[in-house]
C-alpha cells in the first residue's frame, strides 16, 4: 500500500530535440516516513507529499534531471529516444539516485555479427560511459546510485554464432536489387548438409533452441561482455533468469 506517488511520463511528443518516451512510476510504501526528493534546482531536499504525476510540464519538473545522448552517438538516425533520467532520494539519513536508462539497439544481426565487440555494443558503452560521467559529475554532491531500464545489452554476436557454428560452413545470401546481404545460412558439413542457423537482419533462427533454456542459458553468459567495461564503475548481481 502507497501513501504518495511520483510519475514521470514522457509522452509528450512537441519536439524530437527533447523527447524520449521514459517513464518512472515511484510509490511509496505507508511504512516510510519523512521521504524527500531533491530538487535539481534549488539544489536541496524537498518533504514527499501527496501524488504528483508530471508529464506535459516534463522540461520544468525540477525533481527530475532528464537528458538525451547526443545526436552523433548514433549517426545512422535521424533522431533518437535514446538517453537517461534521474531522481534523487533521501529516506532517513540514506540519500541516492535512481537513474532509468535507454540505451541503443541492435539495428541489424548481420552487421552486429561482422566484428567482435560489435559496433553496436561500442556505442552502447560510449553512451553508458555518458551517463556514469553525468551522474557522477561536479554540479552536484555525488551519492550512490542504482541504473535500471533498457540497457538492449547483447551476447557479443560474432563469438556466440562462432561458438554455435563451429563445425558449420556459411552462404552467402545476397539482393537481387543492391546486392547487399540479405541472409546468412550456416549448415552442417555433413548430415544432408542440414541447415543450422539462418542469421537475417531481425532473425536468428538457431536449431536447438534448447542451449538458450538449459540451466537458464548459463553456458551462454560467458558472451555477456559488455557490463566488463564497467566492472570500476557498476556491480550486476548474478544473472539466475532465462534469455
Amino acid at each position: 500500500k502507497s501513501i504518495s506517488k511520483q510519475i514521470y511520463l514522457d509522452w509528450s511528443n512537441f519536439s524530437l530535440f527533447v523527447f524520449q518516451a521514459l517513464g518512472c512510476c515511484y510509490f511509496i510504501h505507508e511504512s516510510l516516513k519523512n521521504i524527500q526528493q531533491f530538487d535539481f534546482k534549488a539544489k536541496k531536499f524537498r518533504k514527499v507529499v501527496g501524488k504528483e504525476v508530471h508529464s506535459d510540464t516534463l522540461p520544468n519538473t525540477a525533481t527530475l534531471e532528464k537528458e538525451k545522448f547526443p545526436q552523433d552517438y548514433f549517426p545512422e538516425c535521424k533522431w533518437s529516444r535514446k538517453g537517461f533520467i534521474r531522481t534523487r532520494w533521501a529516506l532517513a539519513d540514506c540519500a541516492f539516485d535512481l537513474v532509468n536508462i535507454h540505451l541503443f539497439h541492435d539495428a541489424s544481426n548481420l552487421v552486429a555479427w561482422e566484428k567482435s565487440p560489435s559496433v553496436y555494443s561500442g556505442t552502447r558503452q560510449k553512451a553508458l560511459g555518458f551517463v556514469l560521467d553525468r551522474i557522477t559529475d561536479q554540479r552536484f554532491e555525488r551519492l550512490p546510485y542504482f541504473i535500471f531500464g533498457d540497457f538492449n545489452f547483447r551476447l557479443d554476436s560474432k563469438q556466440v554464432i562462432e561458438s554455435l557454428c563451429s563445425t558449420a560452413t556459411m552462404q552467402t545470401v545476397r539482393a537481387a536489387d543492391t546486392n547487399e546481404v540479405d541472409k546468412l545460412i550456416f549448415r552442417e558439413s555433413d548430415n544432408d548438409r542440414k541447415v543450422v542457423l539462418q542469421l537475417e537482419k531481425k532473425s536468428f533462427n538457431y536449431i536447438n533452441q534448447d542451449v538458450f533454456r538449459e540451466n537458464n542459458g548459463t553456458l551462454l553468459l560467458e558472451f555477456d561482455k559488455e557490463l566488463s567495461v564497467f566492472k570500476e564503475r557498476l556491480h550486476e548481481l548474478d544473472i539466475s533468469f532465462p534469455p
